[in-house]
């Protein structure tokens, strides 16, 4: 309102016309002109200023005459801000130039911000102290900044804050300019009597009177800003106001330090450290390290770090991971400027972050340790050499990594600092030389060699891949051409220092398991064309030595691999050298395979074997098992006897169950080897093939029934892994020649699949009593998940029936924390298969769930705790339901009828006094209903089809119905029901005759 206008434009002086002599048009709602008098006029200032002359025409206007001044105000808002004004209801449009975010509103927003500050540069040296431009401008957005209408409020506090920058300027600019003209009075008058002129001394007290009264009006005019906007506008209940007010704060503190650096105009930045935006928290560190930053402005904010430090400290672990790496930032630079604010507590809440799962995160607190612990012994170090400063700097590397006990893997801690110590980390020539030393002056103990281990090889393979550790992200997607030039400078660098060293690392380190797995990967990461042409033929040899040893040597899983992976990258026929390769690997084969023979034919031979002849066997099949992962064995005709020795095993007993492994392993290789030579075009192979599959899955099926978990946890993962294979998806696209390979499971073989998913999975009582500590609960969680997993990819990819899946689905809500996220992404993957199904599936999940609760506890148990888990369920089902309502639609009517119909299903004998049992089904039912569309509710209640005679009656009158089973004849509990001998009467009371629902469903 003009009123208020007035009263906030009358602290900038009294010359200047009163606002309440302006005239207020409105014109049409979006369409407003203000008219105001011009300024000097005799009746409108004082006397005193009524005599001044009238300033001279600015060039900033088109017309010289200034005698009326029309601001024209061009509002387009939406009508209903209008149509709601008074009405008590928000003011507010959702849509605006400023919140706008494509490319021409944010070049408007730039150019907008422009103009306020052109406006002010090309008028700082005679129209801003006119009196009245600046003042009326300032009540202006002083006043817009006050309304209700988010639009106004937010488009004039940023030309506030905007013209209060410009402002900071012109008053740096007049200071800049009184300190020189004190400057040149001191001088000019402290020259002698006959040197001084005096028509300069009075030149420059009056220049200085004029800077003064200069800079006294611009301090009201900021004073005015500032407490009429930004005090205001800082906690504005719009984030992106108090984003703007805090961001132009932090410039005025840069600019102008003299006057706004002071705990004054601090205080407000370090409120708002707390506010709830994530915007604004990351605006305010942005403005404190343009502060800190500069070491004399650090200096001044002793009192203000002090006070705000814990918080700055504290938002390390923002829940916003770029906030976090702002706060990271600002430590950084008061660890520079002002080390002595930080202590010990505050640098160890840092140090944790170097493990963190964001990248940018962990850069930031990689770059903050190093600077605190690495930074200056390692320039200290540089005096004693190369080797020296080396020393130094991984003495400290792995100091802070094992006595921290953060973490157990370099990789992260390698990663996190690669960015501000890559050349360090970089020196391959003096960790090789570390490892090495057979008398180092300061001992590495085995701690110390495992962690310097992991340090060379994740250093390798940073160097030359580039991507961060698995679980760390968002790493960079593509490289520029520079940055690939740089890694294979690296790799070549790395293969070059390595070639020679890494035997005799592998020959030190031989009988150590833990350090030799971590020295195989080595190899990955070698140019390996340097073997042949650098002629460094005979650093091959003895690392195909070693690899050999290894493998002879060790029985650990890790280590095998590891041997294997090595012993895969080395046999490439690109490379010249493969024949060398060849033969060794077939040589090291050879071997093992002749051992295996004799062993085997001794263990299917006697009747007893001792201790060190089942070690020895087991330890012989874990090495083939383990080749024949990376490795095709074929030529050796190892699964015969494999299949014999298995088909033992299920048949006596006998065989240990640490042979069944490997021989289950090695089978399930040699098939998958098979199907990767098969030509396609020799029905014979195929049929071989074929009857090795189901040989196979019969046998892996009686290992099912294992008395030793780990026998059956063996077989159910194969399983899987070949019925995925060998699904029909194997027969798509240009390979229909394999159609005949394709394995469908039988009936029998699904429900025990489903029942090992629910003794081993969706075992509760498992998951309490077991005595583990809290990392082997993890390990068998992460087990069970890859179980769960397994079984829920053969149903979304067409193997077993949609309905197995309600061995599943009914989990979903009383395992939801441990496997919630599979089930839930099951249930959408299933839906898109077919929606008709799924909800059938839904139905028989619920449906399951409330028989048993009735068999275990009678009819009472409806009004306990496990009905309202049943309730649950159904409600959480629901969810699925709730977007694309009318592809849902029929499934949902077809989910009702079937429902209502088991919940009237009246219990053996018929005519009993009971009633319906499952009547309380309507309950979980109803959790559903508020999904339908209200033509189908009024059919669904009269419809016909819903009776509460028996279904016999209903079959017999023809009805249609949704039947409660699925094309699998699945048992009305569990899968595991039929093994607890629970009797659920015939099969004609669980199924319904099928019917359609296409006159249900109707617009």
């Amino acid at each position: 309102s003009p009123n208020c206008w007035q009263h906030r434009g009358s602290t900038l002086g009294c010359h200047k016309p009163p606002l309440s002599q302006c005239r207020l048009t409105i014109h049409t709602p979006h369409f407003i002109t203000l008219e105001c008098p011009a300024p000097y006029l005799p009746d409108t200032c004082c006397p005193v200023e009524a005599a001044r002359p009238a300033p001279p025409a600015s060039p900033l206007f088109n017309t010289p005459d200034l005698t009326k001044l029309k601001l024209k105000i061009q509002i387009k808002a939406r009508k209903r801000i209008w149509k709601h004004k008074g009405t008590g209801k928000r003011n507010d449009s959702a849509e605006y130039p400023l919140v706008l975010t494509t490319q021409p509103w944010r070049k408007f927003q730039a150019g907008f911000c422009e103009l306020v500050t052109v406006l002010v540069r090309r008028c700082q040296y005679s129209i801003i102290y006119d009196e009245y431009l600046m003042d009326t401008l300032i009540s202006l957005l002083t006043g817009l900044s006050d309304s209700q209408v988010r639009a106004f409020r937010h488009t004039s506090t940023l030309a506030a804050m905007k013209l209060m920058t410009s402002l900071v300027r012109v008053a740096l600019g007049v200071s800049l300019h009184k300190d020189n003209n004190q400057r040149q009075y001191e001088a000019e008058r402290s020259k002698g009597p006959s040197r001084r002129a005096t028509d300069k001394l009075e030149a420059l007290l009056e220049k200085r009177r004029e800077l003064q009264e200069q800079q006294e009006e611009i301090e009201n005019m900021m004073n005015a800003i500032f407490k009429g906007v930004f005090v205001h506008r800082y906690r504005d209940l719009v984030p992106e106001i108090r984003a703007i007010c805090i961001e132009e704060m932090g410039n005025w503190m840069q600019s102008y330090s003299a006057s706004f650096l002071t705990d004054s105009y601090l205080k407000y930045i370090g409120w708002t450290l707390h506010d709830k935006q994530r915007e604004v928290r990351f605006k305010c560190l942005k403005a404190l390290q343009g502060l800190y930053r500069s070491q004399e402005m650090a200096a001044r904010m002793e009192l203000f770090t002090s006070r705000f430090k814990g918080r700055m400290v504290s938002m390390v672990l923002d829940k916003e991971p770029d906030v976090g790496v702002e706060a990271i930032k600002l430590l950084t630079l008061i660890l520079r400027n002002m080390e002595e604010m930080l202590t010990d507590e505050d640098c160890e809440a840092v140090y944790p972050v170097v493990y963190a799962s964001n990248r940018a995160l962990a850069a930031a607190a990689g770059e903050f340790l190093y600077k605190k612990q690495f930074d200056l012994d390692w320039e200290a170090g540089k005096e004693k050499g190369r080797r020296g400063g080396s020393r130094d700097f991984f003495r400290l590397l792995l100091s802070f990594f094992i006595e921290s006990e953060l973490h157990e893997h370099a990789a992260y801690l390698v990663d996190s600092l690669w960015d501000c110590a890559a050349p360090l980390l970089k020196d391959w020539d003096g960790l090789t030389h570390l490892l090495l030393e057979e008398s180092p002056e300061e001992g590495w103990g085995d701690q110390q060699e495992n962690a310097l281990i992991e340090i060379l090889v994740s250093s390798m393979r940073q160097a030359t891949e580039g991507k961060p550790p698995v679980g760390r992200g968002p790493g960079k997607k593509v490289l520029s051409a520079r940055e690939r030039k740089a890694q294979e400078d690296d790799r070549e660098k790395l293969t070059q220092y390595l070639i020679p060293l890494l035997p005799q690392l592998l020959a030190k380190f031989s009988a150590d398991a833990e350090k030799v797995a971590l020295l195989l990967a080595a190899p990955r990461y070698f140019n390996l064309s340097l073997y042949s042409s650098g002629r460094l033929e005979k650093y091959l040899e003895q690392l195909l030595a070693q690899l050999r040893e290894v493998v002879e040597k060790h029985t650990g899983q890790e280590v095998l691999e590891a041997a294997a992976r090595a012993l895969y990258v080395l046999c490439n026929p690109e490379f010249t050298f493969y024949s060398r390769v060849d033969l060794a690997r077939s040589r090291l084969v050879d071997t093992l395979a002749d051992k295996f023979q004799q062993e085997v034919s001794e263990l299917l031979q006697a009747s007893y074997l001792d201790e060190d002849e089942v070690y020895s066997m087991a330890a012989t099949l874990k090495r083939i098992s383990i080749l024949h992962n990376a490795h095709d064995l074929t030529p050796w005709q190892l699964y015969e006897p494999c299949s014999r020795l298995l088909q033992q095993a299920v048949d006596t007993g006998e065989v240990p169950k640490q042979v069944v492994i490997p021989t289950m392993t090695c089978l399930h290789f040699g098939i998958l080897w098979e199907l990767a030579r098969v030509s396609g075009t020799v029905s014979k192979e195929l049929l071989a093939l074929k009857r090795k599959v189901a040989s196979f899955c019969s046998l892996c099926q009686s290992c099912l029934s294992d008395v030793d978990s780990r026998v059956q946890e063996q077989a159910f993962v194969l399983l899987s892994d070949l019925l995925l294979v060998f699904s029909p998806q194997l027969a798509q696209g240009e390979r229909e020649v394999l159609e005949l390979l394709v394995y469908r499971p039988e009936v029998a073989l699904q429900s025990q699949l489903a029942g090992f998913l629910m003794d081993h999975v969706f075992n509760h009582a498992e998951l309490v009593d077991s005595g583990e500590d809290s990392e082997g609960k993890i390990e068998r969680l992460h087990q069970r998940r890859n179980l769960l997993a397994g079984f829920c990819k053969l149903i979304i990819y067409n193997v077993l029936e949609l309905s197995a899946a309600s061995d599943v689905f009914k989990h979903y809500a009383k395992f939801y924390k441990d496997y919630g996220d599979i089930i839930k992404e099951t249930l959408s993957r299933a839906r898109q298969i077919d929606r008709d199904e799924w909800a059938r599936t839904l139905l028989l999940s619920l449906q399951q769930l409330l028989t048993e609760l009735l068999l275990q506890q009678g009819p009472e148990a409806v009004y306990g705790k496990a009905f309202l888990e049943i309730r649950d369920l159904a409600r959480r089902f629901s969810v699925f339901f709730g977007l694309h309502q009318l592809h849902n639609r029929q499934a949902l009517v077809a989910l009702h009828k079937a429902g209502i119909k088991f919940a009237f299903q009246e219990p053996e004998p018929s005519g009993s006094e009971l009633g319906p049992l499952n009547l309380p089904f309507l309950e979980v039912l109803s959790e559903f209903s508020p999904r339908l569309l209200r033509p189908d509710k009024k059919l669904l209640t009269g419809s016909p089809d819903i009776s509460l005679s028996p279904v016999a009656d209903s079959s017999e009158r023809g009805d249609s119905s949704l039947p409660l089973s699925s094309r699998l004849e699945t048992p009305m509990l569990t899968s595991t029901a039929l093994k607890r001998g629970h009797q659920l009467g015939s099969p004609a009371q669980l199924q319904e005759e099928e019917g359609s629902e296409s006159d249900f469903v109707q617009r």
